[in-house]
């Protein structure tokens, strides 16, 4: 109909009053359908088609805060000897941990622990500080500012050493022995066998040795890998992972913060008995603050995610275990291993966003999907067989980390090591610079502006010890930043091209969405929405597929649909919290399982201007011939679907004022 296409090609017109046929042939499985059935109101009355949510008028962003020097800008500063780079000021990978000094005043502030160098040009000389490394020989290295907290940090890891289970032992023990880049490639699950033999991946360290009053740092094994040309099939990877950590180190915070290790402040830490020999005999060198394992652990596993993101949130998981681990272990205190994994996404993002490194992370991107899919026998498609799909088929039993809700926990826990805040919870959260590079993979079909809103709206809150630093660091959560945004505020248009493949073809956001944003999804690609979302400003839908997956998917507004599908595929009854108008020439599909699966319902008006409606049964389940199948409710329904089509049956509607039922034939 001449008006019905008005209304697809200019959906953000006023109201628009369509005349209706009194008879609409609805086909079904082929067959047409007459609707003899249908309320008799709805024969005659010209339908009213409501307007697409309204146009904001703006998109939410996440500026940087030009105050502060980024560490992207200034990693290469992060150096110890060189009286340049001695201040905190002055050195990016001291100032990126500033946080601590709220804690605690070092001796001097001066990266001079153990080291010293020569003055250059209005740089003077560095000297030795006098730290001992050993804080209660009466020097104590420095100044204790927040007692509970310093207290707290050092009662942890008592109280984890104490009650340290065998198997916590040995995994503290080989994250301690091993190379941390062998050690964390476990997170990659059902991948791992093929990515160690990808990599050439070796360690020698298997088991607690059986004498270990010697033994020290012996792995023989290579760490992250073969690299270069020695590796055709992996070593751009490899290459990859390595270059990640440039200008890494944290010496330099170690140097400066001079804090000393856990067992040092307090003899009722036990260390796990086969790594005394490792202890240092030169605490002057060896502070606790940052932890490196960590650090290194942090910056292996976020160079991993980014080169396979199908694994994301599993292996960036891993490595703050290996953080968890260094406690433990005896060796680390918490604000050691939260320092830790500051610096290390700090690290990898200035990597990342170094323009001599662009050649190499897509290079590492494309030959770890070529070479992971032909050892595992797959691709990148949107068919059951993916790469995605295996990446996650193992169990709790073969992947330690195959339990969604598990990760997340253990994530979230990890990032605080349950600290009390020390300061006020609600200061809005800032992005730093090049941070948005962490998602480039994970969320390939956002923008730059877009991927820093959803680190923005995922951030954990403020006043956390040591995490609120100036840029923002401390507050990145990369696992709920991988699940898309938190909030959405002003227009949040999602263009997906599933002729990329990956994430770009499906996608799924597992936040909890709130805001008073709208949601515009464009493109072929398939967006599928899991959590309690309460986002007001409306969702329209215009090209490609979006996927109701909780029944509260679809937040507080009104939702459009103008050309593309919405699927209906919540455990429950999927809820319009509004009006619901869908126009010509798109799909409603409702995946029906037993009880309320699947079906629909809308707390305002349904709207029907044609498009088709498509039923699929899952989980079993199978209605018989001659079913009522009770599918749409409404506070109102008007219009009718051009065409329904159910699986594996014909179908007669029936329209209601309130709501439409099917009449299962054969």
């Amino acid at each position: 109909m001449q008006n019905l296409d008005l209304v697809r090609r200019f959906p953000r017109q006023l109201p628009l009053v369509l005349a209706i046929s009194a008879a609409l042939a609805l086909v079904a499985c082929g067959g047409s359908n007459s609707d003899s059935t249908s309320n008799s109101t709805q024969a005659d009355v010209a339908l009213v088609v409501p307007s697409a949510p309204a146009d904001l008028g703006f998109v939410d962003t996440a500026p940087v805060v030009a105050s502060v020097p980024a560490f992207v800008d200034n990693a290469a500063s992060n150096q110890r000897g060189d009286a340049r780079y001695a201040t905190l000021d002055t050195n990016a990978g001291v100032r990126v941990l500033a946080g601590f000094k709220t804690i605690w005043q070092p001796l001097t502030d001066i990266v001079d622990a153990g080291v010293s160098a020569p003055a250059v040009s209005n740089f003077p000389a560095v000297i030795p500080s006098v730290w001992t490394g050993l804080p209660n020989d009466g020097t104590a290295g420095g100044t204790i500012l927040n007692s509970a907290v310093h207290n707290a940090n050092i009662q942890y890891v008592v109280t984890a050493t104490t009650a340290r289970t065998p198997a916590q032992e040995l995994a503290a023990y080989l994250d301690d022995r091993r190379g941390k880049g062998y050690s964390v490639s476990d997170g990659m699950g059902p991948l791992t066998t093929a990515w160690r033999a990808a990599a050439q991946q070796t360690t020698s360290i298997t088991a607690i040795a059986a004498d270990a009053t010697t033994v020290l740092y012996n792995d023989t094994g290579n760490n992250i890998g073969v690299g270069g040309s020695a590796n055709a099939a992996f070593g751009s990877v490899v290459d990859f992972i390595s270059a990640m950590s440039n200008n890494g180190s944290t010496e330099p915070a170690k140097r400066f913060y001079k804090y000393a290790r856990p067992y040092r402040w307090s003899s009722s830490v036990v260390v796990v008995p086969a790594l005394v020999p490792a202890k240092s005999s030169t605490p002057t060198t060896d502070g606790g603050f940052t932890s490196g394992h960590s650090a290194e652990a942090t910056r292996d596993t976020v160079a991993m995610a980014y080169a396979v993101p199908e694994r994301f949130q599993e292996i960036l998981t891993r490595g703050l275990e290996l953080g968890e681990n260094r406690i433990l272990a005896g060796m680390h205190s918490p604000l050691d291993v939260i320092s830790g994994r500051m610096q290390g996404q700090a690290v990898v993002a200035a990597n990342l966003v170094d323009p001599a490194n662009a050649t190499k992370k897509a290079a590492a991107v494309a030959q770890a999907h070529v070479t992971l899919m032909a050892q595992t026998s797959t691709s990148s498609d949107t068919s059951g067989a993916t790469f995605n799909a295996f990446a996650h088929s193992g169990t709790v039993a073969t992947d330690r980390f195959a339990d969604y809700a598990t990760n997340k926990a253990n994530y979230l826990r990890r990032m605080t090591y349950s600290f009390a805040p020390i300061a006020a919870t609600t200061a809005p959260a800032v992005v730093p610079k090049g941070a948005e590079a962490l998602l480039e993979t994970r969320l390939p079909y956002l923008s730059d502006v877009q991927r820093r809103v959803v680190l923005k709206t995922t951030a954990i809150a403020s006043g956390y010890p040591v995490m609120d630093d100036a840029e923002g660091w401390g507050r990145l959560n990369l696992f709920a930043a991988a699940d898309g945004y938190g909030v959405f505020t002003g227009n949040v248009v999602v263009v997906m091209d599933a002729s990329q493949g990956g994430f770009s073809a499906m996608d799924s956001w597992r936040n909890d969405i709130s805001g008073a944003g709208k949601l515009l999804k464009q493109g072929s690609g398939t967006l599928k929405l899991t959590g309690n979302n309460s986002w007001t400003g409306g969702t329209e839908v215009n090209a490609g597929i979006l996927e109701a997956d909780s029944v509260s998917a679809l937040g507080k507004g009104d939702v459009y649909v103008s050309g593309g599908t919405l699927v209906s595929n919540a455990t429950g009854a999927t809820t319009v919290s509004g009006k619901y108008t869908q126009l010509a020439n798109t799909t409603l599909e409702l995946d029906l399982g037993s009880g309320q699966q699947g079906r629909f319902t809308a707390t305002g008006v349904i709207t029907i201007a044609g498009g088709t409606l498509r039923i699929k049964f899952q989980n079993g389940y199978k209605p018989a011939v001659g079913d009522t199948l009770n599918i749409i409710t409404a506070a109102s329904f008007k219009g009718k679907f051009t065409s329904i089509v159910v699986d594996g049956f014909s179908a007669t509607p029936i329209y209601t004022d309130t709501g439409l039922q099917l009449r299962l034939g054969a």
